[in-house]
């Protein structure tokens, strides 16, 4: 079955909405429930300080160790020797301690996804489940002197792991889970005007455009703070989100950034924001991709000229 085909089967099973949506608010709830001990928890889970999702990192543990375990069951089977069989027992054991990280990971970010990658999501973390059952009843027949039968789990094991992991390249690379959002967008050299002066009030965001690229800009005192407008996890509009502090946090998923470097504070973005430089010219906020000269000293520059006068 291909892969349209098969995200079309799982995109017809409404009966799982009740359990996706059940199940993403008890994750909400439970994180909120500590309050800001939760919210460090999840940024930490999310890969916020690693600037990449944590849970692709941590599935390469159990995907490595249960096809090294596979080939060394080959090579017992070939050779014979105990070292093989011991080789593939404890691959198998790093590979379940590896599933669970990646578990935990992987849920923490689950709960910030919307459909229909909250379905896909959901079916690759039932495979993963049905794949650790497999795994750990193989290691525990192998335990138990039943060898042949060890091997058979773990190859079914393997199978339900590999059509997961077919299910996770759809999310990264079919839904845009996990990507960065705001990459490929394209920004000015050189200053360019994207809106009046008169036109930004103190403490509002306001949206703006530059040849297709949503801009963000908010006015706080004498700076003016510019960053692409779309949110850098899942493509929220920030010029719909909270305002606070020098900080902007998405409508959509709860991602806090800072306007002055577009670092995240709050996940579940774990890819800062783009931020520009912006000054007052003529009337005209302009606007610039910030230059690596720049970026050692990345407040906002505003320009005042002698033709703007105060209303």
């Amino acid at each position: 079955m291909g892969t349209e085909a098969t995200m079309g089967v799982i995109a017809r099973q409404n009966w799982m909405q009740p359990l996706e949506e059940g199940l993403q608010k008890a994750l909400h709830k439970l994180f909120g429930a500590a309050g800001p001990a939760g919210q460090k928890a999840k940024d930490f889970l999310n890969g916020t300080w690693v600037g990449h999702p944590l849970h692709v990192i941590l599935t390469d543990i159990p995907l490595g160790t249960w096809t090294a375990a596979v080939a060394f069951d080959a090579l017992d089977a070939a050779s014979g020797r105990k070292h093989w069989k011991d080789a593939a027992d404890a691959a198998i054991a790093m590979g379940l301690v590896g599933a669970a990280g990646a578990a935990v990971t992987g849920l923490t970010d689950w709960q910030d996804i919307d459909p229909p990658a909250r379905r896909i999501g959901l079916t690759h973390a039932a495979l993963n489940v049905g794949g650790v059952a497999l795994f750990t009843a193989s290691l525990l027949m192998r335990r138990r002197k039943s060898r042949g039968l060890g091997q058979a789990f773990s190859l079914l094991g393997y199978g339900l792991a590999m059509l997961s992991a077919r299910l996770g390249g759809n999310l990264v690379y079919g839904q845009a889970v996990g990507v960065d959002h705001t990459a490929g967008r394209e920004l000015p050299e050189k200053f360019t005007p994207v809106l009046a002066d008169s036109a930004l009030i103190a403490g509002q965001t306001i949206r703006s455009n530059y040849r297709g690229t949503p801009v963000l800009l908010v006015r706080s005192g004498e700076r003016i703070f510019a960053m692409v407008e779309t949110c850098s996890h899942l493509g929220g509009p920030l010029s719909e989100g909270k305002l606070e502090d020098d900080t902007i946090q998405c409508p959509w998923h709860g991602s806090r950034f800072a306007l002055e470097d577009g670092r995240v504070l709050n996940g579940p973005a774990t890819h800062p924001q783009p931020c520009l430089e912006a000054r007052v010219h003529k009337g005209q906020i302009e606007i610039r991709k910030r230059t690596p000269a720049s970026e050692p000293s990345p407040t906002a520059v505003v320009e005042p000229s002698p033709a703007v006068t105060s209303s």
